[in-house]
C-alpha cells in the first residue's frame, strides 16, 4: 500500500477519531465518587526532566502542568487520600537510554517531581515509585501498592506521554483488573495527558526517530478506550 492509498483508507477514520476526541464529555468527580478512600490519582512522569529541563523536556508536556495541579486538588477537596506518582529514576547506565538517551537520572534535578506538585500542602500523602523504563509496573513497587490497597477501585491516570508511559500505566492498571475479576474503573482526562512532538525534518538532523505528536496522542486516547479505559475530556 503506498502513501496515497493510506491516506485514502485513513481518512474515514481519521475523521473519526477528531470527531470523537471532540465529543469527549467530562467527568463530574463529586457526582462520580461514591466513596473517596475507595479512589486515587495516578500520576507518572509529572517530573523536571519531562516538563522543564533536559534533552526529553517538551513544552506540550509542560502544559498540562496547570490542569493536573488543578485535578490533585479537586481529588484533595473531595477527600481523596492516595496519590501515587510513578517516575523516572534511571541509572547512570540504564538500558533505556539506548532508545531514548541519557534522562532523569536518579538523583538529578531531572528527576524530581514537578515544583507546582511539590508545593501543594497535601504533598505528604503523596508516595512516589521509582522506575527505570517506560512501564510503571515491571521492575517496581506499584502491584505491591496496588496488592496493599485493595480498598482503591477507582484510579484516575494522569501524565506523561500518552503514548509511552501514561499507555503503560492506563492499560497496566485496566488489565490486571481484567484479569482480576475486579471491578474497577481506570479514568483518563485527556487534558491532563500529552506526548511530544518531534517532526520529521528534525528528526532526519539529528538522526532520531520522528514522532508526531497531535496523531500519536489521538491514536492512544483510542487504544486506551478501545480498551475500557474510560477517557473523558476533563474532570471537574
Amino acid at each position: 500500500m503506498d502513501l496515497q492509498e493510506l491516506l485514502d483508507k485513513s481518512t474515514p477514520f481519521l475523521s473519526w477519531l477528531c470527531d470523537w476526541e471532540a465529543g469527549l464529555a467530562p467527568l463530574d468527580l463529586a457526582a462520580e465518587l461514591q466513596d473517596p478512600a475507595q479512589a486515587a490519582v495516578m500520576a507518572v512522569d509529572m517530573v523536571v526532566g519531562f516538563c522543564y529541563e533536559g534533552p526529553l523536556s517538551s513544552p506540550r508536556v509542560a502544559g498540562i502542568v496547570a490542569p493536573v495541579v488543578a485535578l490533585f486538588k479537586r481529588a484533595y477537596e473531595l477527600g481523596v487520600r492516595h496519590f501515587v506518582l510513578t517516575q523516572d529514576a534511571h541509572p547512570p547506565d540504564a538500558v533505556e537510554f539506548s532508545a531514548f538517551g541519557p534522562h532523569c537520572q536518579a538523583g538529578s534535578r531531572e528527576a524530581e517531581t514537578v515544583p507546582e506538585l511539590l508545593s501543594l500542602p497535601f504533598a505528604e500523602h503523596f508516595t512516589v515509585i521509582a522506575k527505570n523504563s517506560i512501564s510503571s509496573s515491571v521492575g517496581t513497587e506499584l502491584d505491591s501498592w496496588l496488592d496493599n490497597h485493595p480498598q482503591v477501585s477507582t484510579f484516575l491516570v494522569v501524565g506523561d506521554c500518552t503514548d509511552l508511559c501514561t499507555y503503560q500505566l492506563a492499560m497496566h492498571l485496566r488489565l490486571r483488573a481484567n484479569a482480576r475479576g475486579l471491578n474497577q474503573r481506570v479514568i483518563l482526562p485527556a487534558d491532563c495527558v500529552e506526548t511530544y512532538d518531534m517532526p520529521v525534518e528534525t528528526a532526519r538532523e539529528l538522526g532520531i526517530m520522528p514522532h508526531d505528536g497531535d496523531l500519536l496522542h489521538r491514536i492512544f486516547l483510542y487504544h486506551m478506550a478501545l480498551n475500557g479505559v474510560e477517557v473523558v475530556s476533563k474532570v471537574t
